[in-house]
């Protein structure tokens, strides 16, 4: 069968504003995600506090907006009042999450200052593991209640006198996983989670909160987990949470291309749930959707374990540090087209993690720091995926997998910048062996032209970039032609698109 893939865009047929928090994501007390990754006194990089100025650089580049912290499952058994005030008088915890030693060297002063030069928010995650809705509460105040009470006057001693205004929260993480400290029945953390946003809300209205969903589509309770908690906490949560890891653990590429398939119908599935839980109340506000944990993940696994069994409660061990490969960017790319083309409901992702923990940025402990493969097609959508999503109609040539039948060879999305007069067309060629002509109707963009056609592609699917070499590096090419109304580009077998297209105003 011939390959092939047509699409049609046009600027009315609207999914949703796309906002910015869906490019988001997430530093944990993890690995070597905080110590040695952003921050390292006495790096020849480090600035005044200890932050690492060419981390800052990378982080500034992919514009991130949001960042998630401090967990993760670290959170779960996570003391915030040990992360404040002065630092020579921080106690040293055992994580029990990654059995490892936190020093609280750094915590959530400083965190706040590093977000602050890197430019985005805090989503910040609450402990309803080990603690419950009083800790929520303090911390609150403690970031966000103006002054006159014990915590925000403990805020203001610590150096901060103005609240940080941190509007987006979570409650808790991954609450239904048995790997998870504290873990709850859906009857159990439903009434925590209303509780405790019952609570938040009185000290702050302004706050957003996200519900703990399933922790991935694999739950044996997926989806009446989502079903029982929100039943509980509707009337006082904004969104809830979404989970979701892949890895090509078998070797097959072909198949690995398609999981992505999967988030879809997760994602799919959640809204429903939600849904389902408005209409039984009779609510009046939807259920959005919060995507804060999403990445591949599978290469480092075997080696953790082997960490934190045999060589537990070290500082800043190496651990989940996957170097990404070719096929693992694709996948990346994929997964942002599914985040974009259901913006109406998911308003938050975050892209699991930032730096050396299953990151897009990697760092040498006294050396340089560096890209990975994923950095590029999260760069080019946080940075050309601002906008109006458009609802493409899209058919393409299929093919079936080892789990997955007719899967489109490829996958596509477009983002209109109107302010900008910019339209951007995100595709992936999943075929791993044939270019396929990706022919665009763009009937209702008259005036619009090529600004460029931009590739990451790679003749070996395992290539993968370190701090000596960037062996997959993105690339413009000349493979898009538009005649005005029509746009047809030639997508490399195996290749992640980003082509742009721009308003051609006449000379006057």
């Amino acid at each position: 069968m011939k390959k092939y893939a047509k699409m049609i865009v046009d600027r009315d047929f609207r999914i949703s504003e796309i906002d910015r928090r869906l490019y988001g994501s997430f530093i944990e007390h993890l690995g070597r995600a905080v110590y040695t990754g952003i921050y390292q006194p006495g790096h020849p990089e480090a600035d005044e506090e200890g932050f690492r100025r060419d981390v800052l650089r990378l982080v500034r580049e992919l514009n991130v907006p949001i960042i998630r912290y401090p967990g993760g499952n670290f959170v779960s058994t996570f003391r915030w009042e040990d992360s404040v005030g002065p630092v020579d008088r921080r106690p040293h915890r055992l994580d029990l999450a990654w059995r490892s030693l936190e020093s609280n060297e750094f915590g959530l002063d400083e965190f706040s200052r590093w977000t602050s030069k890197a430019g985005a928010d805090i989503m910040m995650a609450v402990n309803l593991g080990t603690r419950g809705v009083a800790d929520a509460c303090h911390l609150l105040e403690y970031c966000n209640h103006p002054s006159g009470t014990l915590y925000s006057d403990m805020r203001a001693a610590n150096g901060r006198k103005d609240p940080y205004r941190i509007r987006t929260w979570c409650l808790g993480n991954e609450m239904d996983g048995p790997w998870q400290f504290g873990s709850k029945t859906p009857e159990e953390y439903g009434r925590i989670a209303c509780e405790t946003a019952k609570a938040m809300k009185q000290i702050d209205p302004s706050i957003e909160l996200v519900s703990c969903g399933s922790s991935n589509s694999e739950m044996p309770t997926f989806p009446q987990w989502e079903a029982t908690t929100l039943e509980h906490d509707y009337d006082y949560v904004d969104y809830v949470s979404l989970h979701q890891y892949f890895g090509n653990r078998d070797g097959d590429t072909e198949n690995f291309l398609a999981q992505p398939v999967r988030m879809d119908g997760f994602i799919r599935t959640v809204i429903a749930a939600c849904d389902f839980v408005r209409a039984k109340k009779r609510g009046k506000k939807d259920i959005n959707l919060s995507f804060d944990e999403w990445n591949v993940w599978f290469h480092s696994n075997a080696d953790d374990d082997d960490t934190m069994a045999n060589r537990p409660w070290q500082q800043a061990p190496s651990l989940l540090e996957d170097h990404y490969t070719f096929e693992d960017a694709l996948v990346v790319g994929l997964m942002l087209i599914t985040l974009i083309r259901h913006s109406d409901r998911v308003k938050i992702a975050c892209l699991a993690q930032l730096v050396n923990v299953i990151a897009p940025i990697m760092t040498e402990k006294d050396g340089g720091a560096w890209v990975q493969t994923i950095f590029y097609p999260y760069f080019f959508a946080s940075r050309y995926g601002r906008g109006v999503a458009l609802e493409p109609v899209l058919t393409s040539s299929r093919h079936d997998t080892s789990e997955f039948s007719d899967v489109n060879d490829v996958e596509s999305v477009a983002v209109w910048n109107e302010e900008k007069e910019e339209l951007t067309i995100f595709a992936v060629n999943r075929d791993l062996k044939d270019d396929i002509v990706l022919t665009t109707d763009l009937a209702s963009f008259e005036g619009y032209g090529l600004i460029e056609h931009i590739v990451l592609e790679s003749d070996d699917l395992k290539a993968v970039n370190s701090a000596d070499a960037q062996n997959v590096a993105p690339k413009a090419v000349n493979r898009t032609e538009t005649d005005g109304r029509c746009v047809t580009s030639v997508l490399h077998c195996a290749s992640f698109n980003v082509i742009r297209l721009g308003k051609r105003h006449k000379e006057a």
